[in-house]
């Protein structure tokens, strides 16, 4: 009876103990440096707000976070590394909508769930798509640029970053809403993509707005539109592409997932310090001079914004037609 007695106070102790020793390492996250994949090249839009971002993470974690580059397949490639990863907090995704919304509902042999898979842990950050075109192209406005598709159909085409990208699909999303067929001329990466615009090989093409901003100020792009509910203030004479009566919205948005089964514990955690790392007022100077606006949601809050995305994106890859088919 001892034997047992000892035995059902040894089980006793540990099931106290244990969860205490987890949630002592648990707190002590993170005791290492951190590293943030970001799914684009070094350079890049996403590039640029990642490494501001975790710049702000650093601080706050008493931590170094580390970037590392990923580019490929329109953000497959990172975000699988992360799906796999050790869901302990020590490999976070930078994610955005190619990877974590666009690319399962393109291609059904994409290796990962974007809902089952992760962990949302916060959006941070969003920014405005800008419509460009070529200063060769004859059209100061939304309306004359459909005005000119119609008439001229087949002639005017469009660049990306790649297919599956979100640039990609606001020009998609664009075709639909104005009732044209602007045709789709992938790159590899935005950069050459806007560098193709800049030099007149293509017609148009939907970019971030930091990028682009400078190019539009010099005249050597102009700028019809933006795609977000309001103006922004970088650019405010340009209207959205809604106020000409199009059903047209996105946006880039960008944010933290983990490895499924992460700790809620070190999802908090890594929450909490973006959102002050957001606050920041260097954090927040640098984005807003890049047009980017800090957000800082709940992690359901971010898991509700990627189930919306992979809806609204599903019903415009079937409206195109661009389902990849199996091999």
């Amino acid at each position: 009876m001892k034997a047992v007695a000892r035995r059902l106070l040894f089980t006793a102790c540990a099931a106290l103990v244990l969860p205490a020793a987890v949630h002592g390492a648990q707190a002590q996250f993170p005791n290492r440096p951190v590293r943030l994949i970001a799914p684009s090249s070094a350079g890049g839009p996403v590039d640029v707000i990642a490494r501001i971002l975790a710049q702000g993470l650093a601080e706050q974690f008493g931590q170094q976070v580390v970037i590392d580059n990923r580019a490929g397949a329109a953000g497959l490639i990172g975000a699988e590394i992360v799906a796999k990863s050790a869901p302990d907090g020590y490999t976070l995704l930078f994610g955005l909508s190619g990877p974590l919304a666009i690319v399962p509902n393109l291609n059904d042999a994409t290796p990962y769930d974007p809902l089952k898979d992760f962990a949302a842990v916060t959006q941070a950050a969003s920014a405005p798509y800008v419509l460009l075109v070529h200063p060769g192209v004859p059209a100061k406005s939304v309306k004359e640029l459909v005005a000119l598709a119609k008439a001229q159909p087949g002639k005017l085409n469009y660049a990306s970053g790649g297919a599956g990208t979100g640039i990609h699909m606001a020009g998609e999303l664009f075709n639909l809403a104005a009732g044209v067929k602007i045709l789709h001329v992938p790159y590899k990466g935005a950069a050459p993509a806007q560098t193709a615009l800049l030099a007149g090989e293509v017609s148009m093409m939907f970019n971030g707005l930091s990028p682009a901003l400078q190019f539009v100020k010099s005249g050597k792009l102009r700028a019809l539109a933006v795609g977000g509910t309001k103006r922004t203030a970088l650019l405010p004479e340009v209207p959205t592409v809604a106020e000409y009566g199009f059903d047209f919205h996105t946006t880039g948005w960008y944010g933290i997932v983990a490895p499924r089964a992460t700790p809620r514990a070190v999802v908090d955690k890594v929450r909490n310090d973006t959102v002050r790392a957001l606050a920041a007022p260097d954090i927040k100077d640098k984005l807003t001079a890049l047009a980017v606006e800090g957000i800082g949601s709940t992690p359901a809050e971010f898991a509700a914004l990627i189930r919306e995305e992979m809806v609204k994106w599903a019903r415009v890859i079937k409206a195109a037609g661009l389902k990849e088919k199996p091999a």
